[in-house]
């Protein structure tokens, strides 16, 4: 947070990139943590962590000043939260995404409800509530991702990007296009082709119901996505899915501070009532 100040303080400072140290972007927080304190009757402090989590999320998102997310590795929970509401989120053939909160016993937080309910159709419902993972070609296909780049010119990238003495998101993305390449065909087996399917089971009231017409579908179409998503809803915590489906199907025409508010509060309640 404090150095998020800072860079948009300091006049000086045009652009920020972040980028990870080593394979992974981001795996989110230390959830096992995060419940030892919870146990500990030391809620306050993983009410603290989410707060602060969901304002670095809004100031992100809310920030003038450009920032380029180079996400070349695995993105999870907090670690999205991070990224995603950044101007331009760059990710490779390298990148895979996943909001498993529901299997942990927690709810996609970080302002999920808020960029998962605007992806295409009930793509988001179906990401939130299974935890599926996405590689980088399926990011940028619903929107996740600003722009592909091959992991070997990301060097190059970011070199071009240290010379950037503006604040111009139009003269940034010009020197971005100029290592984007068009991402690969979305593979065959992606439930993104399947957006029909997922429509018709995601847009459902309920959890109940979504369920249900998965098994539906399951019994005359034995395709792996939908098994997949079938024993990962069944493996989640109950109450982590309704929250996150109550608070993704509020959220889909607020704007990010109210979203941010609103997560904040479902997050430090649940936090609370454990």
């Amino acid at each position: 947070m404090n150095e998020f100040n800072n860079f948009e303080r300091e006049t000086g400072v045009k652009l920020m990139i972040v980028k990870a140290r080593g394979k992974a972007f981001c795996v989110g927080g230390d959830v096992v943590e995060f419940c030892r304190l919870v146990m500990a009757g030391k809620w306050d402090i993983g009410m603290d962590v989410y707060r602060k989590q969901n304002i670095l999320g809004y100031r992100v998102a809310t920030c003038d000043k450009p920032q380029v997310f180079l996400i070349n590795g695995l993105v999870m929970g907090g670690g999205v939260g991070i990224s995603i509401h950044g101007k331009f989120r760059i990710v490779t053939e390298n990148t895979i995404f996943s909001m498993p909160e529901a299997t942990l016993g927690l709810f996609p937080d970080v302002g999920a409800s808020y960029f998962l309910s605007r992806l295409p159709g009930f793509f988001g419902e179906y990401v939130g509530l299974t935890g599926a993972r996405l590689d980088g070609p399926e990011m940028l296909s619903c929107g996740l991702a600003t722009h592909f780049v091959p992991s070997r010119k990301l060097s190059m990238l970011e070199k071009s990007l240290c010379e950037v003495d503006t604040v111009d998101l139009i003269t940034v993305e010009g020197i971005i296009n100029k290592y984007a390449e068009q991402a690969p065909f979305t593979k065959e087996r992606s439930a993104l082709r399947r957006l029909d399917m997922i429509n018709k089971c995601f847009s459902k009231d309920t959890v109940e119901e979504i369920l249900s017409s998965l098994e539906h579908d399951a019994t005359i179409r034995k395709e792996e996505w939908i098994m997949r998503a079938i024993t990962s809803i069944k493996a989640a915590s109950p109450l982590s899915l309704k929250l996150f489906l109550m608070s993704d199907r509020s959220i889909r025409n607020t704007c990010t501070m109210l979203n941010s508010r609103i997560q904040n509060d479902l997050s430090c309640r649940k936090e609370n009532n454990i």
